[in-house]
């Protein structure tokens, strides 16, 4: 499978309107032609294109899903579409976009659950359509328009925080389950030390961009702590899904005294393995 490209946008405009979907509906209709975004310094006319976020929504599923699969096999596992666990905060109407399983089922239990994708993924770049010849054109990156696609759109982001905070603090089954934010551009600057809180919190495993190369110009590529990486090869995403699913990592967390701590870390002490060690301290740190 190819990563994320300008290619694989143009398949999706493609297929949108080959499956009967209106130019209008999947780009803007300005006084200049078709646009998949407004380019930088023309007016907006007040548009707003709402119609095509279904369309591209179910198409990333799709694409990320396709992309996922032989590495969910590699693994010994199934990628699952639409997962849902009541235990998690996943229901039937908040699903897991993508789940690395034990078995092909979209109704899991917990301990079944490897891996949990959220998937904000958009189109990233900009091209015209011509509705004479039918050909659709790349005519700019992400910083050639006035849109915000995938992770550079903040209420994007926040979902993506919110969701994973939910399952998180859906009670002890969240705790050993990786949660990695799935995306196809780089982040804003402004949530370089957000995202990587997120990830040495132990909140979220991290922010992966399967785009390359959005711009053949300077953006964030990865942060300081790799709470948010772009992702160059599938063997990276093999690896580090394999570091995720293979190792026994426990989420934690609290507020408490360091009078308090520092007993609990006394008692934990006292056991004779490294392992017994952790497994006391989760054990006293959660009573």
């Amino acid at each position: 499978m190819i990563l994320w490209n300008n290619d694989t946008e143009i398949q999706f405009f493609t297929e949108a309107l080959k499956n009967f979907a209106s130019p209008e509906k999947v780009f803007y209709k300005l006084k200049d032609g078709y646009f998949a975004y407004i380019p930088v310094g023309v007016s907006s006319e007040k548009k707003t294109l709402q119609s095509r976020n279904s369309l591209i929504g179910h198409f990333t599923e799709n694409w990320a899903r396709n992309l996922f699969d032989p590495i969910a096999k590699k693994l010994g596992l199934f990628a699952v579409s639409g997962v849902a666990c009541d235990v998690l905060g996943l229901s039937t109407r908040s699903r897991a976009d993508l789940a690395f399983c034990n078995s092909p089922n979209t109704v899991q239990k917990p301990e079944n659950i490897k891996l949990i994708f959220e998937i904000k993924m958009s189109v990233v770049s900009n091209y015209q359509f011509n509705i004479v010849t039918n050909e659709i054109k790349f005519i700019g990156d992400y910083k050639s328009h006035i849109g915000q696609p995938s992770f550079i759109r903040s209420d994007s982001m926040l979902k993506a925080i919110g969701k994973s905070i939910t399952i998180r603090v859906s009670g002890f089954a969240a705790t050993k389950i990786p949660i990695i934010i799935i995306g196809n551009s780089p982040i804003a600057k402004s949530y370089q030390k957000k995202v990587d809180f997120l990830k040495t919190s132990g909140v979220i495993q991290g922010f992966w961009s399967l785009n390359p190369r959005p711009t053949d110009s300077d953006f964030v590529k990865v942060t300081p702590k790799k709470g948010f990486q772009t992702i160059q090869t599938t063997d990276t995403i093999l690896q580090l899904c394999k570091e995720l699913v293979e190792n026994d990592m426990n989420y934690f967390s609290s507020m408490i005294s360091k009078n308090d701590l520092g007993k609990i870390i006394s008692i934990a002490s006292k056991e004779t393995t490294d392992i017994a060690k952790a497994e006391k301290f989760l054990t006293l740190i959660r009573s």
